[in-house]
């Protein structure tokens, strides 16, 4: 069993490549490992996309490695191997980034990533730092998890789904702000999973043994 961290330059991957070996090791996940060959994509069995910046410069970055949209695609689409996006990663399943201009996402996951926009002018964008996750519906990732457990955000912009069944999790800051969309073989956290302690570890031993 091989699960494959993507690397595109676009985050430091060591804490979460730590936490997934971590809890790969305690529930008998497999190999871990960092990569930004698409081949090793094309052998996974599961696959985890991280992201840290704007939307633009990550999509853009993501495309610009050799091949590896394309393995991506036919894991995700073809082989539907298990896969969890995190952060800007989560947001680049949508149809379309709003994030300084429009950019075209995966789409494997309809919708927009919009700015958030609370209806307090006190509250700072961007959304950062512990929230109480508002559950909408159930997964076999979130086995164990429930309303009020806390999850770590650093992020300006947010996931609106086109289909509501597609948004598993929410929090509130100043409004409803999506943290967690998922569709078949496909889940996305706009948290850190690796950054949200015993919740985000938790959410990585389910997702390492998932099998859509």
């Amino acid at each position: 069993m091989l699960t494959v961290l993507v690397d595109y330059d676009s985050g430091n991957l060591h804490s979460a490549q730590k936490a997934f070996e971590r809890m790969a090791t305690e529930v008998g996940g497999g190999e871990v490992i960092v990569s930004s060959r698409a081949e090793d994509v094309a052998r996974a069995d599961r696959v985890v996309l991280p992201g840290d910046g704007a939307f633009p410069a990550c999509r853009r970055a993501l495309g610009a490695v050799d091949g590896m949209v394309e393995a991506l695609t036919d894991a995700v689409e073809h082989r539907a191997v298990p896969f969890m996006g995190i952060c800007v990663g989560m947001q680049m399943l949508a149809s379309l980034g709003r994030e300084y201009e429009d950019v075209p996402g995966l789409d494997w996951i309809g919708g927009e990533v919009v700015r958030i926009t609370p209806d307090d002018p006190a509250l700072k964008v961007p959304h950062m730092g512990w929230n109480d996750l508002v559950l909408d519906g159930t997964h076999p990732v979130l086995e164990g998890v429930a309303t009020g457990d806390h999850a770590y955000f650093v992020h300006g912009y947010h996931f609106q789904v086109a289909n509501p069944a597609h948004r598993l999790a929410h929090v509130v800051y100043g409004g409803d702000v999506t943290a967690i969309v998922a569709k078949g073989n496909v889940i996305g956290t706009q948290f850190h999973p690796e950054k949200s302690q015993a919740t985000g570890l938790r959410m990585i031993a389910n997702f390492l043994r998932w099998r859509p």
